[in-house]
């Protein structure tokens, strides 16, 4: 027992050390600039915002909070009567098709116009 704690604890402080360590090897100069997302802190704040862009970033968090829907769904298969979780998740899969389809033929997920 003391001996997998104190194998737990080293492994535990190695890792830190060297996770506090790596980083300092090559800074990068992007990492060190206050903002990582492309966006000149030096420029105007009034640039226009892609418009595009932000309806695309909706969409993927849409669907993917849709897709979490179905993380329970392995257990709850094995459940005494696993058919009300086959239906919802098949539900689920359905919806989430059909709104892509719709999205796709809207022209949403087109880059270029």
């Amino acid at each position: 027992m003391l001996l997998y704690f104190s194998i737990a604890a080293l492994l535990s402080v190695i890792l830190a050390a060297i996770s506090f360590w790596l980083p300092l090897i090559s800074p990068d100069t992007q990492k060190l600039s206050p903002y990582e997302c492309g966006f000149d802190p030096l420029g105007s704040a009034r640039l226009p915002y892609s418009m595009r862009f932000f309806l695309v970033a909706i969409l993927f968090l849409l669907f993917d909070l849709e897709i979490a829907l179905l993380l329970p769904a392995p257990w709850a298969i094995q459940l005494q009567a696993p058919l009300m979780a086959i239906v919802w998740a098949s539900v689920i899969i359905v919806l989430l098709t059909l709104g892509f389809v719709y999205e796709w033929h809207q022209g949403g997920l087109e880059w270029a116009e």
